[in-house]
């Protein structure tokens, strides 16, 4: 058992010493993986419930809005259509993930006034955080508002809705569901927010999750990792 074990240990090290010695042969430069924008769609979010300029006469019909609670009450439906939308560009998600509705937003029997979605009310107080946050920024460092950069909800969420590391993705898996599942699942992954700004796809994360999984006592699993990350690496 023991020789298994340090057999299994010796090719792990074996591994990560191919990788790097593939790695600073590799050009080096460009744009960072998993850096791109898909998340960080539209302009800013309002800061203390502010309200933007309402849209031209040629944006969509929306309906007036209803039971606004953060938001100024006497906003119009053509303000705050941006602001959802960069909600939506924000965690990749679309209005159905807050609201009893479905497109297009003019369909009778839609609902935006409801607070039946437990999403919506958690909405709530993510945007009382962030407004928060920004305001004690700003009062802590004595800087005005336009100097300091503001938390949003595409600072964490980077275009999905439940903002978590790939790395902690992956070991979570992993623990449940094997090995075989993680690496299929940073594939699947890969494939469909490689690119954007979601996840981290260098070769630091899949690095990570090897020595996570060695740390735990898994030398399979670390070296499941490491040879994945050579296949993308490499």
């Amino acid at each position: 058992m023991c020789m298994k074990r340090f057999s299994l240990v010796s090719t792990l090290v074996g591994v990560f010493v191919l990788t790097v010695a593939i790695s600073a042969q590799a050009p080096q430069g460009g744009g960072g993986r998993g850096g791109g924008g898909r998340g960080g769609r539209g302009g800013a979010e309002p800061q203390g419930g502010a309200a933007p300029p309402a849209q031209g006469r040629g944006g969509p019909q929306v309906p007036t809005p209803k039971n606004l609670q953060f938001f100024p009450k006497d906003m119009t439906g053509a303000q705050i259509l941006p602001i959802m939308q960069n909600f939506n560009a924000a965690l990749g998600v679309n209005c159905t993930y807050c609201h009893n509705a479905e497109p297009p937003v003019d369909r009778p029997g839609n609902d935006f006034a409801s607070d039946d979605k437990e999403t919506k009310k958690k909405a709530r107080v993510m945007l009382a955080m962030a407004r928060d946050v920004n305001m004690k920024l700003q009062a802590e460092l004595g800087k005005p508002a336009a100097e300091l950069t503001n938390v949003q909800c595409v600072t964490c969420h980077r275009g999905v809705a439940i903002p978590k590391q790939l790395v902690a993705i992956m070991m979570e898996t992993a623990g449940k569901d094997g090995i075989n599942k993680a690496v299929q699942q940073y594939q699947d992954l890969r494939k469909q927010y490689y690119g954007a700004q979601a996840y981290d796809f260098s070769d630091a994360t899949l690095f990570a999750a090897a020595n996570q999984s060695l740390a735990m006592n898994k030398p399979d699993d670390a070296i499941a990792f490491a040879q994945l990350n050579l296949a993308y690496h490499a």
